[in-house]
């Protein structure tokens, strides 16, 4: 109940404009909408536990609070940030106490994944016997940060960050609300909402210090640059923002297109990501997605962390974005990472087989003796400088682990290796031959 005082008491914009019903809630119609799982849930009278996990600002905790209200459960609100075992413990038990009187309970956790492995499993017992419907809210993914158990017994639900026209939606309600237009040109207010990055709250909360200012002209986007804080990115270094930006450059510059892994490395620098890890990936990427197709891949990625060594931030952040341009741009080839990846199975299954004793060393006379070195062909001494000879150990058949692609510096290499194949091929003819010879002398 809220009293009279509290009534009058100032309330931020973006509180006064929260849904007072699940249908006002914008950009999540995947969600509660007639046909979607929560909608129909709603339907039938009853929900489920579940996860929502979604950006800040999507509606998480307006969406808990309305399905409690909808289908008629005491709404109990937690923040794993200020609640402890204690504070679960007197929840379950005023839950208990409402079952006993035929009434259920929605207990909703904010920041869900704050609570360690312990504390989500108290959940447990009082999930399964459904004494609560828990309703969970992170930021975080679920998959990494809650207990197996846990999610076997909660559905996920993903909220979508909220796309322009929800933006739109919702500073049209706050002006509605106030009764008067914000202070901007058609510019400025799409600059407003791509400021917000799909925050609804953030944007309301921009708003509300916009309609403070004097309605003598229209801002354009400078002018709301000097009136407005811009906000930071959304990117957590230690979370799976983390990983999803390298995914997104990663697999950008292994799919050629240079200007979206253009786009992800200025996304990670400006979330602060560290430049020497982005250098590493990058390293990386020239040795397992171009290789032998481009040689000068793996050089420039490292003179592009050395230079970052040596100049620092900002200018050292342009060699890593040129080396991005020549990964991006390079011919791509994983056959040296195959090749590799072929040769250590290849060296598991076969064990400690000996090399061939022609490609050994005898420095010992008694190594000599049992035919160390003996029928060794020094390939320089050869005509073509290849001799052609047998390098795998005895009893094992030759394999081709390296198979380059017909693309870049790697369709050089395939002649290379095609004209090998052939002295190979023309060496063991000619010495089964001389051998048919020598045995019919």
């Amino acid at each position: 109940m809220v009293s009279l005082f509290e009534q009058n008491a100032p309330r931020p914009l973006a509180d006064r404009l929260r849904p007072r019903r699940l249908d006002e809630v914008v950009g999540q119609d995947h969600l509660i909408g007639p046909e979607a799982p929560i909608g129909r849930m709603l339907k039938n009278g009853q929900i489920s536990s579940m996860i929502l996990w979604g950006p800040p600002g999507c509606g998480k905790t307006t969406m808990a609070r309305l399905l409690a209200e909808q289908v008629n459960l005491a709404f109990e609100p937690l923040s794993a940030v200020f609640s402890g075992v204690a504070d679960l413990r007197k929840v379950f038990e005023a839950a208990r106490e409402r079952r006993r009187m035929g009434e259920g309970t929605l207990l909703f956790v904010d920041e869900i994944h704050r609570f360690n492995r312990a504390q989500q499993d108290g959940f447990l017992p009082y999930v399964e016997d459904g004494t609560v419907v828990l309703v969970g809210a992170t930021t975080e993914n679920p998959s990494f940060e809650l207990n197996g158990a846990l999610l076997s017994r909660c559905q996920v639900f993903v909220l979508n960050r909220l796309d322009d026209a929800a933006m739109e939606q919702l500073l049209e309600r706050a002006e509605a609300t106030m009764h008067q237009r914000l202070p901007l040109d058609a510019d400025a207010r799409a600059a407003v909402r791509a400021m917000a990055d799909g925050d609804g709250r953030y944007l309301l909360n921009m708003a509300e210090e916009l309609f403070r200012l004097p309605p003598e002209k229209a801002l354009d986007p400078s002018g709301l640059a000097k009136a407005v804080q811009k906000r930071a990115p959304l990117y957590d270094k230690a979370q799976e923002g983390h990983y999803n930006l390298i995914s997104a450059l990663h697999k950008s510059l292994r799919g050629s297109d240079t200007d979206a892994a253009l786009y992800w490395l200025a996304r990670m620098l400006a979330g602060g990501e560290d430049p020497l890890y982005i250098a590493r990936r990058l390293v990386r990427f020239a040795v397992e997605d171009i290789g032998m197709a481009d040689p000068n891949a793996l050089p420039q990625a490292i003179a592009a962390w050395d230079t970052y060594e040596r100049l620092g931030s900002p200018e050292g952040e342009l060699a890593i974005a040129h080396c991005v341009i020549y990964l991006g741009t390079a011919p791509k080839s994983n056959a040296a990472y195959m090749a590799y990846n072929n040769s250590v199975r290849a060296a598991k299954e076969t064990g400690s087989l000996m090399p061939p004793k022609h490609i050994l060393n005898a420095p010992t006379k008694l190594m000599k003796e049992i035919g160390y070195g003996k029928g060794y062909e020094y390939d320089h001494d050869t005509a073509d400088g290849f001799s052609g000879q047998n390098y795998f150990p005895e009893g094992m058949a030759r394999r081709r682990f390296y198979q380059p692609k017909e693309r870049g510096f790697e369709r050089e290499i395939i002649k290379r290796l095609e004209y090998w194949d052939r002295l190979r091929a023309k060496r063991d003819t000619d010495g089964g031959a001389k051998r048919g010879d020598e045995n019919n002398d």
